[in-house]
């Protein structure tokens, strides 16, 4: 069982903090990789995941981008942290929940796609102009803000 578990079984659905890790891997090309998760169903996403005790942020995401497309990332730099929402945000389940999200980007992996089923449907890498309706809401903030940063340059 994982600590997110293991904190759940204890506190049921009150508030906590949660940190994870994204990473925006781009292609070079002005496309970044997105996520089209299980849950909620129809939903894009940023490859990412929560942290685990032990772990650094920098680790979640390596991890994380594996296990959920097969690729190994590298040379990962620090993009941005989202933090201090007013209100918890709640997962499907009644859980509340405060996030830190530490996004990372990069353009350095290697390996074969590998979907993980449980979790994701596909990945696609999308321009800002074809970017999916339906993005997480606080993931829908980092690609905008990607892209703005791109833009500007």
């Amino acid at each position: 069982m994982g600590y997110v578990q293991d904190l759940r079984r204890k506190l049921g659905h009150d508030p906590v903090m949660l940190v994870g890790a994204v990473a925006i891997i781009h292609d070079g090309n002005g496309a970044v990789l997105l996520q089209k998760r299980k849950f909620p169903i129809g939903s894009w996403g940023l490859p990412g995941g929560l942290m685990e005790l032990g772990e650094s942020a920098e680790q979640t995401a390596i991890r994380e981008v594996r296990e959920e497309t097969g690729l190994t990332v590298s040379g990962l730099q620090l993009f941005q942290v989202y933090s201090g929402t007013k209100t918890p945000s709640v997962a499907d389940n009644g859980d509340q929940y405060y996030p830190v999200t530490i996004a990372y980007v990069t353009d350095t992996f290697e390996g074969k796609w590998k979907i993980d089923p449980e979790e994701s449907e596909t990945f696609e890498f999308r321009k800002q102009h074809e970017l999916p309706k339906l993005i997480l809401k606080n993931q829908r903030k980092i690609i905008d803000d990607y892209f703005n940063c791109q833009n500007k340059k």
